[in-house]
């Protein structure tokens, strides 16, 4: 089993990389009149980032389009998960970025770099 999002097999875990960013916390400042300095509101946990880069394959051009238009279709606000081949699962995604680079010819088709950038909508999970 390769890497999936929502079970759908769309990307090869050949070149294929995770990073997790910190957890990152909000706040609210304001000033107020006739007081020296802020008031800052703690807002609590708002969630991680988590960047995937890798490489996309297809054997012609119109199932290279297919296959971005796949990925893209998960740009929705909704939640998904992303499971790697060895079982690691990150939950509670929602995809905020999907870009694609360098798109070139290779061995019996083409391939291109992509990016995407998710975040973790729930913090308490590890």
């Amino acid at each position: 089993m390769g890497v999936t999002l929502d079970g759908q097999d769309l990307f090869e875990e050949h070149q294929m990389e995770i990073e997790q960013g910190s957890i990152c916390r909000d706040s609210i400042e304001r000033t107020t009149a006739g007081l020296n300095g802020v008031l800052s509101i703690d807002l609590g946990q708002r969630g991680r980032k988590i960047i995937q880069r890798g490489v996309l394959r297809a054997k012609s051009k119109p199932q290279m389009t297919d296959t971005i238009n796949a990925v893209s279709g998960y740009m929705d606000g909704n939640t998904h998960t992303l499971t790697t081949s060895s079982g690691e699962k990150f939950e509670y995604l929602r995809m905020d970025v999907f870009k694609v680079t360098n798109q070139r010819t290779s061995g019996g088709g083409l391939c291109c770099d992509y990016e995407i950038v998710y975040t973790r909508l729930i913090t308490n999970k590890a």
